[in-house]
């Protein structure tokens, strides 16, 4: 059967992933640490899942031993209009310790906004990636769309994880990771296991680059490498 003709904004998505394909890959100043920027929903949906991002942050630090280290920087959203980030911080004991202090509370995503500081915060100093993770997204599309584009030209891609089986949230992801470069996965809300080798996977990619990622045997690294751009 013959396929429909290609609508016009598919041919704009196609023009603009090409366009991000062609862009030079922009690396961290030589022997300084990876910055990440490990954004993480706090609404109050959220504690369980928060509790146990507490106790895998560590494993993002320890992944990249022998790899040139981490900076990471965890930005929350949470409550009435609260979106804020911490330094990036290269010490996993510090950064579990600030993670402990955050409760999560009532209120609506802020996407949007975790985007616009990543923006900023990669015009300040490359960042060599934004982890996503949360379980909705309750903001229109079209902006959150156009900054992850903006991130995906200068070379940051998102990796936009998914708690849960949400169909808006889900579509909204995806499409994230696509416009920035990066990859999207979705994961099981009691599987600590499985946060934790997607949480491992980037954190390597971030310090190493593709042939560290290529390195680590498990699904999740294989799911990540898969959806990635080819290299430039």
């Amino acid at each position: 059967m013959p396929q429909p003709p290609a609508k016009p904004g598919n041919r704009d998505v196609a023009a603009f992933l090409e366009r991000l394909g062609a862009m030079p890959a922009v690396r961290p100043a030589s022997g300084r640490p990876a910055r990440l920027l490990f954004a993480v929903d706090a609404t109050a949906s959220r504690q369980p899942a928060w509790d146990r991002a507490c106790h895998l942050q560590a494993e993002m630090f320890a992944a990249v031993q022998g790899l040139g280290g981490l900076a990471i920087s965890l930005c929350y959203w949470r409550g009435y209009g609260e979106c804020a980030a911490t330094p990036f911080l290269a010490d996993a004991a510090e950064l579990g310790r600030r993670m402990a202090g955050v409760r999560c509370l009532g209120g609506q995503t802020q996407i949007l906004r975790m985007l616009g500081h990543a923006l900023t915060a990669t015009r300040a100093e490359k960042l060599a990636a934004v982890v996503m993770v949360g379980d909705a997204a309750e903001e229109p599309p079209d902006p959150i769309c156009h900054a992850a584009g903006e991130l995906g030209l200068r070379g940051v891609p998102i990796f936009a994880f998914l708690e849960g089986e949400d169909p808006a949230a889900s579509s909204l992801f995806r499409q994230v990771a696509t416009l920035s470069g990066g990859a999207f996965a979705p994961f099981d809300p009691a599987s600590a296991a499985m946060l934790r080798d997607l949480l491992r996977a980037v954190a390597v990619f971030a310090a190493g680059g593709r042939g560290a990622l290529a390195a680590l045997p498990d699904a999740a690294a294989r799911c990540i490498a898969g959806q990635l751009p080819a290299p430039r």
